[in-house]
């Protein structure tokens, strides 16, 4: 049985290049209002930039300057003055400029809170960065109310829930949905639109937390996934999915819809424009998700399905691509016909907390990629104990991913030959367990020759 649907209900997510200036905001009330009458709950991200130099002052005045940390708070301020003065009219503009000074004067207190005793928690971070998404959405809420449509701003950090691991804390949802339904409905049963914060949440004591960077796309789509919103609206800069990257491609093109499978491998394996996390609330409530581009907003974009449309017969989807990658390979004889040998190797990985990309086996040797090498001698005097350990830097991977895969004979075929005719290596191969990707992995200098002779072949004639 479906489960009920809201279908007067979207939720909306600009992300921070949509939401950056005045004319951003202009362009997200214009968007907003072609919507109504429907129930919406625009969930704000901070403006571009402005996170990342919240972080910067944290770390700045941790290590023991406050002066530069101070400057970096005055030079926001006076960002988000000026949008606000671009914005709003005479009598709203006094009251929402003195809510941006309150706020600076606490992150100054906070900033000379952590140069007093030269020291920045995960805790204390959380909450300077929060004030990005608060600044951000107390400015869209004015001009939405000045530009005639009634909204109410309902603060995150009641409705999003989460436990109390800073920096990338847990969402609980039966939590959340109770107070999705307590703060939100009354307001969209008023026929007025809600504006709150991505990112952003607290512990159930109240405590400010973040949900990690690329949070605002999980804060609405676990919104829309409580409350069984028709659709989750993604706006930022770009057109929606490509078929590579167009940094890369240019001639990279549209790819209108996607499977919900689909996307996900895209997201982890160098798409940036979706959080992978987002796709996991909405799939669970079969709820599409839409990427949109605020600064196109007639262009489609790309939805995102629980199942492949049955009526694209494209194979391959896209060709993805992630650099940075370090190859790790393991040999031991005591591998072979031997049990619990995998086990104890990855375990290996889990006490370090560090994830494997792509695995390919043998009967006496593992070879395995991780994105960093962040405790990586560790590591290695682990991985010591249990084989022969050979290490390589500098690889990228490739992958083609696509539904069609599955069904499809010769696509791997048709991969290695057209690498084959620029003499690039492949070094790993791997299958998705989902049988959507196949992956490569070659030298990081080669990862942009690859990707352009492979969507070539794969989209060349389409």
């Amino acid at each position: 049985m479906n489960q009920w649907i809201n279908e007067q209900m979207n939720i909306m997510k600009f992300g921070g290049t949509s939401v950056e200036d005045a004319n951003a905001i202009h362009r997200l009330i214009k968007i907003v209002r072609r919507e109504l009458p429907k129930q919406i709950i625009v969930v704000g991200s901070a403006c571009s930039g402005v996170t990342n130099e919240l972080i910067r002052c944290a770390h700045t005045v941790k290590d023991g300057s406050e002066s530069d940390a101070m400057n970096i708070v005055e030079s926001l301020k006076k960002r988000h003055i000026n949008i606000s003065d671009e914005l709003l009219k005479e009598n709203r503009l006094a009251e929402v400029n003195r809510k941006i000074e309150e706020y600076f004067d606490e992150i100054k207190n906070i900033v000379r809170g952590v140069n007093l005793l030269g020291e920045l928690t995960s805790r204390t971070l959380d909450l300077i960065t929060s004030y990005g998404e608060r600044l951000s959405s107390l400015i869209i809420h004015s001009a939405l109310e000045v530009s005639g449509i009634r909204s109410s701003l309902v603060n995150a950090r009641k409705v999003m829930i989460t436990d109390s691991y800073f920096g990338s804390a847990k969402p609980l949802v039966d939590k959340i949905e109770e107070r999705a339904k307590k703060y939100f409905l009354p307001v969209l049963e008023n026929n007025q639109v809600v504006i709150t914060q991505g990112f952003i949440g607290a512990t159930e004591q109240g405590i400010t937390t973040t949900i990690g960077r690329g949070g605002s796309d999980y804060s609405a789509a676990l919104f829309g996934s409580v409350l069984n919103a028709e659709i989750i609206q993604i706006w930022t800069d770009v057109d929606g999915m490509m078929s590579a990257d167009p940094r890369i491609v240019h001639e990279a093109r549209l790819i209108r819809k996607l499977s919900f499978n689909e996307a996900s491998e895209l997201a982890y394996f160098g798409a940036k424009i979706l959080h992978p996390n987002t796709i996991l609330p909405a799939v669970q409530k079969n709820i599409p998700v839409k990427i949109l581009n605020s600064r196109r907003p007639e262009v489609e974009g790309t939805l995102i399905l629980k199942t492949g449309d049955s009526d694209d017969k494209t194979v391959v989807k896209s060709i993805a691509s992630k650099k940075g990658i370090i190859v790790i390979n393991i040999a031991s004889s005591r591998m072979f016909l031997a049990h619990g040998f995998l086990a104890k190797l990855f375990s290996i990985f889990a006490d370090h907390e560090k994830s494997v990309d792509v695995v390919s086996t043998s009967e006496v040797s593992v070879s395995l990629t991780i994105d960093n090498d962040k405790d990586l001698e560790k590591i290695k005097i682990d991985l010591d104990q249990i084989g022969e350990i050979r290490i390589a830097k500098s690889k990228g991977i490739v992958c083609i991913v696509g539904e069609g895969l599955k069904k499809t004979p010769g696509i791997a075929a048709r991969a290695f030959t057209a690498l084959a005719k620029l003499n690039i290596n492949i070094e790993m191969i791997s299958e998705g367990a989902s049988d959507i990707n196949l992956t490569l992995v070659v030298n990081e200098s080669d990862v942009d020759k690859a990707v352009r002779v492979l969507h070539d072949e794969f989209f060349g004639n389409v």
